[in-house]
């Protein structure tokens, strides 16, 4: 092999491997694009919202939504607002101790993923609340819930008994 030769296969080597790299990622980008979600906004939806009926002389109880986002990317939950409540609901996190203890962490704000959602549940997330009055099971109460980037939701929560089951619940 020449001198000449083998310098241009190292230079072929050297230039032709990050232009073909950059052309699959180009290739990759296209069908991304042409499949119409590339950089689409988010598009949050509300299919299920319920909250637990207080019971005794505990001030706290907890709501729960199903959120879809059937959009090309990502939004986030940042603010909660309820008239119904004495204080403005607050996202928690369900945690346990290593004794089996149980306890709610505040959080700030959560993801609602691109094509997928998120699940409140009473072992994860959910939305401390403080009832203003007495909640009887089948009243609603009024939520906003507010996104990073999307509109805000105003949507009613049915009022359940804590364990009643929420799968046949009507559509906020």
């Amino acid at each position: 092999m020449s001198a000449v030769s083998a310098r241009l296969r190292t230079s072929f080597t050297a230039v032709g491997v990050p232009v073909l790299a950059c052309g699959i990622a180009l290739a990759g980008l296209g069908a991304w694009t042409a499949s119409g979600r590339a950089g689409s906004p988010p598009h949050v939806a509300v299919t299920k919202a319920y909250v637990y009926q207080s019971f005794g002389s505990t001030p706290e109880t907890a709501a729960f939504f199903t959120l879809t986002n059937d959009g090309g990317s990502a939004d986030r939950l940042v603010h909660i607002a309820s008239t119904d409540t004495v204080a403005p609901p607050r996202l928690s996190e369900h945690h346990m101790t290593s004794s089996g203890g149980a306890y709610r962490q505040p959080v700030d704000s959560v993801t609602v993923p691109a094509k997928d959602g998120l699940t409140m549940t009473p072992h994860g997330i959910d939305v401390t609340v403080r009832p203003k009055g007495t909640w009887r099971p089948g009243e609603e109460v009024s939520f906003t819930l507010r996104f990073a980037r999307g509109k805000p939701l105003k949507i009613r929560a049915v009022v359940v008994r804590p364990g009643a089951q929420t799968d046949r619940l009507p559509r906020p």
